[in-house]
């Protein structure tokens, strides 16, 4: 609640600057209609691209629990797109797509999805970590010292997150050694059947979608503020995708979050914030919510209690 107060007032303050408003539509006019449109029409493709990429992966990681129709795991995914919204970090994501699994295999299908989050989290974790060194070095005058620290910091992050993705199989031992999960642990053993290749098929389709996400950033950002500087706003927006990773926030409500966080960051290169705060507000709005809406349409053919139609 403090956080969504906290965004709240940037945001009134924020807009409520009449400067940045002129100098953002001043942009807008600049553009053209015609442009305008091609770079949505884009944007909106390459959510697609991504979603059916996650698709492809979430039927790869349950063929060791059931085998799925790609129209079934498009449903499903859609479905859980849905339910994510409106429960904190995406939670409802998971019930919402192992509905589509039979009942007896949903709760592996949990532990399954899990390996893909981590895919993905992997890669935002090391993006983001090794860009937050940069970032600090370049923007604050922490010292050589510091700076270095912070380099092998960020550089022993990314490697924990890279060597536990692909040795995933130990999470299960260390389920065995806690008492309280120990009766867990046959959920997941699913863990232990995913070989190193298929992990790295699996990391290869989160690297896919990892650089569709960040080139939808980095369309309109380049489209909209054609003379920021693309090293630095391409660092930028893995330190966003970092923060969003690791805020508790509600997707319904993180259109605010992302545009804040956003403005902070760019506000060291770029004197746009509303520009800024437009981009991030429109990436949440074509890749989060649009995706829930049409998910809606599958919500209707859940069933809880048995199979779910194909």
């Amino acid at each position: 609640m403090a956080i969504l107060l906290l965004v709240a007032w940037v945001l009134y303050r924020k807009l409520n600057n009449h400067q940045n408003l002129r100098e953002f539509e001043r942009l807008m006019r600049s553009l053209g209609t015609d442009i305008v449109v091609t770079t949505l029409s884009v944007v909106i493709a390459l959510m697609f691209a991504n979603w059916l990429l996650e698709v492809v992966k979430w039927r790869y990681l349950c063929r060791h629990i059931e085998r799925i129709s790609l129209w079934k795991a498009t449903q499903s995914v859609f479905c859980g797109l849905t339910w994510a919204v409106f429960t904190p970090n995406r939670i409802g994501e998971y019930g919402g797509r192992v509905l589509f699994l039979k009942p007896r295999k949903r709760i592996f299908g949990v532990v399954a999805m899990g390996v893909g989050a981590l895919a993905q989290l992997v890669l935002t974790s090391v993006a983001g970590s090794l860009s937050i060194a940069w970032f600090l070095n370049r923007f604050f005058d922490i010292g050589p010292l510091w700076g270095l620290a912070l380099w092998l910091a960020a550089a022993g992050y990314s490697a924990f997150f890279l060597i536990l993705y692909f040795n995933v199989k130990w999470i299960n031992s260390w389920i065995r050694r806690i008492g309280l999960l120990r009766k867990f642990h046959r959920f997941f053993e699913i863990l232990t059947n995913y070989s190193r290749k298929e992990l790295m098929v699996v990391f290869i389709n989160s690297i896919a979608r990892f650089v569709i996400f960040t080139s939808q950033y980095c369309i309109l950002m380049l489209v909209i503020i054609p003379d920021i500087e693309f090293l630095p706003m391409l660092l930028l927006i893995f330190i966003l995708f970092f923060v969003q990773a690791a805020l508790p926030t509600l997707d319904l409500f993180d259109f605010g979050v992302r545009s804040v966080t956003a403005s902070y960051l760019y506000a060291h290169i770029t004197d746009h914030d509303i520009a800024v705060m437009a981009i991030a507000s429109c990436i949440w709005f074509i890749n989060l919510i649009l995706p829930a809406i049409l998910g809606s349409v599958f919500v209707l053919k859940i069933n809880f209690f048995g199979d779910t139609a194909s």
